[in-house]
């Protein structure tokens, strides 16, 4: 299976089980790897026969900057969800940063991967 990687997607969201993450939101960084048989495009050069990954980073800010959700792992689903809803996408790999999560302590990062594919 071939990737298509797209890092650092960046998006406002009001994500979060706080009340001041849903009033004030955050900024959510998505990293996205989609698999999928790219050989057809390359072959006749052809965009119809791959994803178009420019409309897939559109797709995922809107889901990142839309409804709100309590946990990034329903984020993340939701983001997976909206990758396997292109044709040619077998299977995808989410990253969903929370750079600005409510912890006392310093850190740098949280992060929530998942997996999903096509049944």
């Amino acid at each position: 299976m071939d990737r298509v990687t797209l890092r650092g997607l960046k998006a406002r969201g009001h994500h979060g089980v706080f009340a001041h993450e849903r009033r004030d939101g955050q900024v959510f960084v998505v990293d996205l790897v989609l698999g999928l048989d790219t050989a057809p495009a390359a072959a006749g050069d052809d965009l119809s026969k791959t994803v178009h990954y420019g409309v897939v980073a559109e797709e995922v800010t809107a889901v990142v900057s839309g409804e709100p959700v309590d946990l990034i792992e329903t984020l993340a689903q939701r983001i997976a969800d909206t990758c396997l809803g292109h044709d040619m996408v077998q299977e995808v790999e989410v990253t969903v940063h929370k750079p600005d999560a409510p912890i006392t302590v310093p850190f740098d990062d949280v992060t929530v991967t998942i997996t999903r594919r096509r049944p």
